[in-house]
Formats: C-alpha cells, sequence, structure tokens
C-alpha cells in the first residue's frame, strides 16, 4: 500500500486484492457481479485510471483491473524483466487462477499490447473488445517526447529522478486540466513517488519496439499478425483526439484492422481519453454491452 493513499481514498473505494506471483505480488481490483469487464491500464497509469468506469459499470458486470507488477499497488522489484511477454504472463496467470471467461476487454495505452497478447494466446477466452487510445501493432511514429526518453542517461533522470513521465502524462495527456483536483493528482502519482518506485516507468519506455533487435519486437509483430481474428468480435473504439502520443495514425490502423467497429472520436480528449470524458464513455459502454450481449 502507498504512504499517502489516505490522500484519494474517497474517489478510489475499492477493496484491494492480491494475486501471488511468488514473490511478488500483485495488485487487482475485483468488483461487483455479471460478465467480466477485464480493464488494463498503461504506463504510467494504473487502476485509479479507470476507477469512474468501474463505479458506473459494477452494479452489472463483474470489473476487473490489475496493476501491472511495477505500477500502482503492485510490487515493484528493482531486478525485474519489465517486458511484454512476462505482463502478459503474469496477466495469464491471474486470468487463469480467477477462472475469468467471457472476457470483455478494456484496454488503454500499454494494456492494449498487453491484452491483445493474453487474446492471441487464449482467443476462447475474449468475446468483446473496448479500445481507448492504445496500440497492439507495430509503429515507426514515437513522439519526440516519448523518444527523449529512451535516450541513455536522459531517460533515467527524467523518469526516476524527476518523475517527468507522470507528471507529464497529466500535463500533456488531460486536455481538461479542471479535472485534475488534488485528489486525482495524488491518485496518479502516489504509486511513483520515488526513485525505486519509477522503475517500470522507465523500463515500460525502453520496451516500445522500434525495430527488430527489440526483446519484445517479436512478440508485437506476433500479436499484430494475428488480430484480423478477433474481427467478427463485438468492438468498440474510444478515441481522444488529441493525444500526443497515440494520434491519428494509430486510430487509423484500428480502422484498418476492425473496419465494423463502433468508433467514437473524442475532439476534447486527449491520451487519458477516461480521464477526460469518462461521462461520456460509461453511456457508450453501456449501450455497446446491452447491445452485444454474450
Amino acid at each position: 500500500m502507498v504512504s499517502n493513499f489516505d490522500q484519494f481514498r474517497d474517489i478510489y473505494p475499492y477493496t484491494s486484492r492480491y494475486f501471488d506471483l511468488n514473490p511478488h505480488k500483485y495488485h487487482y481490483l475485483d468488483e461487483g457481479e455479471g460478465k467480466t469487464l477485464l480493464f488494463l491500464h498503461g504506463n504510467p497509469t494504473w487502476s485509479f485510471y479507470y476507477r469512474t468506469l468501474i463505479q458506473g459499470l459494477k452494479d452489472g458486470y463483474r470489473c476487473v483491473a490489475p496493476d501491472h507488477i511495477g505500477c500502482g499497488l503492485s510490487d515493484k522489484p528493482q531486478d525485474y524483466n519489465y517486458t511484454l511477454s512476462i505482463h502478459i504472463d503474469n496477466l495469464e496467470k491471474l486470468v487463469d487462477s480467477l477462472e475469468l471467461k467471457n472476457v470483455t476487454l478494456v484496454l488503454h495505452d500499454w494494456g492494449g499490447a498487453i491484452g491483445m497478447g493474453l487474446a492471441v494466446r487464449r482467443p476462447e477466452l475474449i468475446k468483446r473488445l473496448i479500445l481507448f487510445n492504445t496500440a497492439a501493432f507495430l509503429s515507426s511514429h514515437m513522439p519526440f517526447r516519448i523518444n527523449i526518453c529512451r535516450k541513455p542517461f536522459i531517460g533515467p533522470i527524467a523518469i526516476r529522478y524527476f518523475n517527468a513521465f507522470a507528471k507529464g502524462v497529466l500535463m500533456f495527456g488531460l486536455k481538461n486540466q479542471e479535472r485534475l483536483t488534488e485528489q486525482v493528482r495524488a491518485g496518479y502519482l502516489a504509486p511513483y513517488d520515488s526513485f525505486e518506485n519509477r522503475v517500470a516507468n522507465l523500463r515500460f519506455v525502453q520496451d516500445i519496439p522500434m525495430d527488430s533487435t527489440a526483446e519484445s519486437y517479436p512478440v508485437v509483430k506476433n500479436i499484430e499478425n494475428n488480430l484480423q481474428q478477433f474481427n467478427k468480435l463485438p468492438i468498440m473504439i474510444v478515441w481522444g483526439m488529441k493525444d500526443f502520443c497515440f494520434n491519428h495514425h494509430f486510430l487509423n490502423k484500428w480502422k484498418e484492422i476492425f473496419p465494423s467497429a463502433e468508433v467514437h472520436e473524442v475532439e476534447h480528449a486527449g491520451h487519458l481519453v477516461v480521464e477526460d470524458a469518462c461521462e461520456e464513455i460509461i453511456p457508450w459502454m453501456c449501450l455497446f454491452l446491452k447491445n452485444n450481449p454474450l
């Protein structure tokens, strides 16, 4: 548990659960009953990002939201293989432990590659997809603000010493800054309050597979090659159109892969589209789930 959890407990009123990955503890939420919605966050967010969606959906659905190792309230080991395949492994173990079936994946940022990595391994589990500003395919588009954090010396100093990645996503990824109350800011930043606790923030950035020499390149390539099989599933895409990172190139790629998807382009929202537009997103999700029953 983070030391300043009380600062945002009121807006994150959920029961913390832990799955033993031996020796590491994998934090997750498991709220409500019904068909499973599996919420997967990216970097540098955590399950806190989905708190409003969970609040709006838990009366009709089982909402499961893990924190990837190194993120949120999960353990943050310093000597750990923070790569995409390991995050997929961890998620698969949790899904099997909870015996999740008929899953609707809800994906944002790195959650896209992690979630679709699970889907490619276990396609029988996945029944619907909801995508928020994410990718699960290779791309040559790299914003300067992300690329600079991949540089030796610069990246570790900026991310681990100055917390530039977590603070930056709140500055550039949230368009409606009025939503960034003290509680909300504390919720996003609290898990990443020290050099040690920011290790995964850096490792995620370093793991972006920009060329074939990257360890996660073949993993993402395999995911990309197998996305077409999900074309017949009900799919909804909600996109913050002012995203500095996952811009229109990524949205257009998803439209090519899933041409029948229901698409909502949110003109006033940025990368943290759920934070910017939760009041619109919850009704869209409710209607999408109702119109596409399992």
